[in-house]
């Protein structure tokens, strides 16, 4: 499964939402069955803590691809954004992909990142990047005009193409809702669905001929 990067909202109004604009509230979970074909793969929990305008979002990925008794996939990412408003303070996370171990370190300074990332071949890389790129961590959305944004398993740019599809509906936890459609082309195309406040609800790609569907868990 190469470069998983794996993390558009209507209202019942005539004006979508951005996705930027969802505010968890202290406490809240987003958490994700992910599905590979007709069977469970792992799951995709991101837990949020607020003190004011300091927002915590703390990722864990889970993911593994058995065949009886063996594993022959497995990815886990752990990731860590503290964000003040809309400007993201630091970032850090490690990653086990593909049998490669990653680690990224990001400390904002002025407009700017500092990062330490590391390529997909375990290599060290130290570089800065601006503050304002998008995390590929999915659920605070994508502004459609972006070209670039911050890869999370790696600490690097990562080129991408992003369409607005507009809405639609979909079944988010046995009902029926209005959600806006981005699709985000970059080393996978992936699909992604927000619900009427902005809140990630869906994600779905194709990965060595299997289609991943991410379904939003009741709570």
């Amino acid at each position: 499964m190469r470069h998983l990067t794996v993390l558009l909202a209507l209202p019942l109004l005539s004006v979508p939402a951005a996705a930027a604009d969802y505010a968890p509230q202290a406490d809240t979970v987003i958490a994700f069955d992910v599905i590979r074909g007709d069977s469970p793969m792992g799951t995709h929990t991101i837990r949020f803590e607020r003190a004011g305008e300091r927002l915590t979002a703390t990722t864990e990925v889970d993911l593994r691809v058995r065949f009886g008794p063996v594993t022959f996939f497995r990815y886990t990412h752990e990731a860590r954004e503290v964000w003040d408003g809309d400007r993201l303070v630091s970032f850090t996370s490690e990653t086990l992909k593909d049998g490669n171990n990653l680690e990224v370190q990001a400390e904002r300074s002025g407009d700017s990142l500092s990062i330490d990332g590391m390529t997909y071949d375990e290599q060290p890389v130290s570089l800065t990047l601006p503050a304002s790129l998008a995390l590929s961590s999915h659920w605070r959305g994508y502004d459609p005009s972006a070209t670039v944004i911050f890869n999370t398993e790696s600490g690097q740019e990562m080129e991408v193409v992003i369409d607005d599809l507009g809405t639609e509906t979909i079944t988010v936890r046995g009902e029926a809702i209005e959600a806006h459609h981005l699709r985000m082309a970059g080393s996978l195309t992936v699909d992604l669905w927000y619900g009427p406040d902005g809140q990630w609800v869906k994600c779905e790609f194709e990965a060595r001929g299997e289609t991943i569907t991410y379904v939003l868990r009741d709570g």
